[in-house]
């Protein structure tokens, strides 16, 4: 795993700076974040890095996912360049420690949005970047295929997450009972799961779908269609400077209201010159007048063509040109019968 940067070196120069002048009660300054990240040179992202389809780390070190995908995002709409991003990887109980101290800029790290934790961690949460829910992953040969079917069951999930709620209230709602099994790493719970230790392993579906197919026979495990939960997952910054939420609020905007107008790495160029208004407004039009967001001018233009639309990156990761094969679903737009929906760039 990547070293971790220390919490307090962290700080940038003006950060500190302005935190004396202040006598260090004022809160944060708008904009303060965006100073730090650019001299620094890099946005610090707080990902996963075993999350398959959201955050991976290859052997030579490559890094692949959703997550990422968003990360590098980011750094494209700061920077004009993707590879200006340093990966953090974080653990469940971490996470949120890590950036409410300023350890990273930003969690990309497939997190659930709740109201204790908008509410209560000095975070914000800028938008939805997939539509979850926990589901089960089951061994194929054991014929459960319904809830009523894991009653009394042994049931394998992580720590630190929403997971263990879940199931007690769908359980009690429906009189049933399990046998709880926590976990404090995805590996473990996976490994107890291959050993049959646990029955189930209960989690993000999308999750439950990479796992299955890193196993060395896929086919012994079947990801039940049950949810029994909404989880919706998204990126989040700390509370005190919205100008840095905005901006990863509309990195994320971007790239699905190119994916709405069609708007790809491909055709990029081409559709610079297109007579729709929406897409001028888009590529050409955000930054138009200095100051907005800080930003240069057609940053989305940047992020499209150095990462691609939301679309471009679901299907990469996620979706048909992935080993996981996940179907858009509830992730589709919503002019196709998704939930995936962006303000317009007006």
């Amino acid at each position: 795993m990547p070293r971790r940067r220390d919490v307090h070196r962290s700080l940038s120069l003006l950060s500190l700076l302005a935190l004396l002048a202040a006598g260090a009660t004022a809160p944060a300054r708008a904009g303060e974040t965006l100073d730090a990240v650019r001299l620094r040179g890099e946005v610090v992202c707080g990902v996963s890095g075993q999350a398959i389809g959201f955050s991976q780390t290859a052997p030579d070190g490559t890094r692949s996912g959703l997550d990422v995908d968003m990360c590098r995002a980011v750094a494209a709409a700061v920077f004009g360049d993707a590879d200006q991003v340093e990966f953090v990887e974080l653990s469940n109980a971490d996470r949120f420690d890590a950036l409410r101290y300023g350890e990273v800029d930003v969690l990309i790290r497939n997190t659930t949005w709740t109201y204790a934790r908008d509410t209560t961690l000095e975070l914000t949460f800028t938008g939805i970047s997939y539509y979850d829910g926990q589901g089960f992953l089951v061994h194929s040969d054991a014929g459960i295929r319904t809830l009523e079917d894991l009653d009394g069951k042994r049931i394998c999930y992580k720590t630190a997450t929403t997971h263990a709620l879940n199931l007690e209230t769908i359980f009690a709602a429906r009189d049933l009972a399990f046998e709880p099994m926590p976990m404090d790493e995805t590996d473990l719970a996976v490994l107890m799961f291959q050993n049959r230790r646990c029955d189930a392993l209960s989690s993000d579906q999308s999750e439950l779908f990479g796992i299955r197919s890193a196993l060395a026979a896929p086919d012994t495990a079947y990801v039940m269609p049950l949810l029994i939960s909404k989880e919706p997952l998204g990126p989040s910054v700390r509370q005190d400077d919205p100008e840095w939420a905005n901006i990863v609020e509309w990195t994320l905007f971007a790239m699905i209201n190119a994916e709405e107008l069609g708007v790809t790495r491909a055709n990029l160029a081409e559709m610079q010159s297109s007579p729709d208004p929406a897409v001028q407004l888009l590529l050409n039009g955000a930054e138009s007048e200095a100051g907005t967001l800080g930003l240069a001018a057609g940053w989305p233009a940047q992020v499209i063509a150095q990462v691609g639309n939301y679309g471009e990156v679901f299907d990469r990761n996620l979706g048909a040109e992935s080993p996981i094969g996940i179907k858009r679903g509830l992730n589709a737009l919503w002019t196709e019968g998704g939930l995936m929906y962006a303000p317009p760039f007006r």
